[in-house]
């Protein structure tokens, strides 16, 4: 999906160095803090559904010790460790004595939305929430409060209540939460005010700009701020966190990337037939993502025929493609929690014309060159601005602008004919991390996009006429290792004149 222009910019948080730690703990190098092997121990969950998968409900999915697939308890309690440890640091940056003082974190969950009256829109859990619990229930919280180091947690979720788990389905419970989870500390979400007066907190760490949960914050953290301390930021710092994936993070955003490129391949396959109807594309790829594993698609899928595809977010989806134009496809899924952000191009009766293939070789040519340089001390304003430049040498090499144009004026033409930056994070969210700024250099274990495109509209007299109407984007995930290159999760797509136009060839 299309990065805005707009980069927003963060303050870099440093680690505290590495501590002293004590026989029989192992040290954790990707999460900078140690732990006790066999520190938590994993509860049995209770023989019931909880509202969410459990190694009990979903023993296909979840192994003993799971929260959700994938991701261990260890896992997320070293995430709640290391945001602890982040505070502790930026907190004695501010100079605001943090050994002395008692902080307290909290995290809400989303709150159930209604599309009309009692219809629910299907749930979608606050990632930040999510990362740093593995609770996929809404109306809950997450706290963390301790002394110098907010290194103890306390959960909350809704009471179970018979009436209500008839209309909306099984809830967690207090015992299960905790199970599931490996927090010892699990309370009514109604408790929250309650507990949060309680802990007495000196320094206070919450969004309140934008509450995740608007009736939580009015009931139960308002009165907190109206009598207590100004609360300090608290989304960079997770941001922070969640931008760089661990080896199990990636296995997950390995499995969505691996999705989305059958849904691809099978959707060339079964869709390259001449005249076709945008809403069928968007049907079939929706039901090979579902059918190969997809929770369901990460957000509106761009299915642009002809010369809807220079409108770059267009998500209509309801006209004829014509045989003998492309259609662009921008799509991805979602796979407990991680997505994926693809987009391929291709004729729909599944032959280049000339003119097409011309210009999918220029934009996948300067594809290449962006994925050659995703490495590590890269940052994506770096690799945007290489796009520009190649971009420019293309636009040249296909008429579209005057061999003799001065450079200025070719990177002119280069922002104007690919109005979008060349990437964006990619994560638990498909514009993951906001709060990360382009300019910041990549690290192992970094997930983005790179999407270039060119852009020609079909009033555009400036260009050859042969390129007039058509538009083209090619996007692949990639996550950023210490060697060996990037490893590009949708490398299975289809992404070649000849892998193209022999998957079409398929049906």
């Amino acid at each position: 999906m299309l990065p805005s222009a707009f980069t927003s910019v963060m303050s870099v948080v440093k680690l505290l160095p590495r501590r002293g730690w004590s026989r029989g703990c192992v040290w954790c190098p990707c999460r900078n803090i140690s732990v006790k092997p066999g520190g938590l121990k994993p509860k049995g969950v209770p023989h019931r559904y909880l509202g969410q998968p459990s190694p009990f409900s979903h023993p296909h999915l979840l192994k003993h010790g799971e929260v959700t697939p994938g991701l261990s308890q260890t896992e997320y309690e070293l995430r709640r460790y290391k945001l602890a440890s982040l505070i502790e640091a930026q907190a004695d940056r501010m100079g605001l004595s943090a050994s002395s003082s008692n902080h307290v974190v909290i995290v809400l969950s989303h709150p159930t939305r209604y599309m009309t009256n009692d219809i629910p829109y299907p749930f979608h859990q606050n990632q930040d929430f999510l990362y740093l619990s593995g609770i996929l229930e809404p109306d809950s919280a997450l706290v963390l409060h301790g002394k110098g180091r907010p290194d103890q947690a306390i959960l909350f979720v809704p009471r179970r209540d018979g009436g209500k788990e008839l209309w909306d389905g099984p809830r967690s419970g207090k015992d299960g939460a905790a199970a599931l989870t490996g927090i010892e500390r699990v309370h009514s979400t109604e408790e929250l005010g309650v507990v949060l007066k309680s802990l007495k907190g000196t320094l206070l760490w919450y969004d309140s700009s934008q509450p995740a949960h608007p009736r939580l914050h009015q009931t139960y953290v308002y009165p907190l701020l109206e009598a207590g301390p100004m609360p300090r930021s608290l989304r960079n710092l997770i941001h922070t966190l969640r931008a760089l994936k661990s080896s199990a993070e990636v296995a997950l955003m390995q499995e969505a990337g691996r999705i989305t490129a059958q849904a691809f391949r099978r959707t060339m396959e079964a869709m390259s037939y001449g005249d076709v109807d945008e809403a069928v594309i968007f049907a079939k790829f929706d039901f090979e993502s579902r059918l190969h594993g997809a929770n369901f698609l990460a957000y509106p899928p761009v299915v642009a025929g002809g010369n809807r595809a220079n409108t770059l977010h267009y998500i209509n989806n309801n006209q004829i493609i014509k045989d003998g134009e492309m259609v662009l496809l921008d799509g991805g899924c979602e796979y407990f929690g991680y997505v994926s952000d693809v987009t391929r191009t291709w004729p729909v009766n599944g032959r280049f014309s000339p003119a097409q293939a011309e210009l999918y070789e220029a934009v996948l040519e300067v594809q290449r060159s962006c994925l050659s340089l995703c490495s590590p001390g890269v940052s994506l304003d770096y690799i945007y601005h290489t796009m520009l430049a190649v971009l420019g040498r293309q636009l040249r090499q296909l008429g579209i602008i005057n061999p003799s144009a001065s450079d200025a004026d070719v990177l002119k033409a280069a922002r104007r004919y690919c109005p979008h930056h060349v990437g964006h994070y990619l994560g638990m969210d498909v514009h993951d991390t906001p709060e990360l700024s382009r300019s910041q250099l990549l690290q192992p274990g970094m997930a983005i996009t790179i999407e270039p495109g060119l852009y020609i509209c079909k009033d555009n007299d400036q260009a050859p006429e042969r390129f007039r109407g058509l538009g083209v984007r090619i996007e692949d995930d990639v996550v950023i290792r210490d060697s060996g290159g990037p490893l590009i999760l949708s490398s299975d797509a289809p992404k070649t004149i000849a892998d193209i136009e022999q998957a079409c060839g398929q049906r």
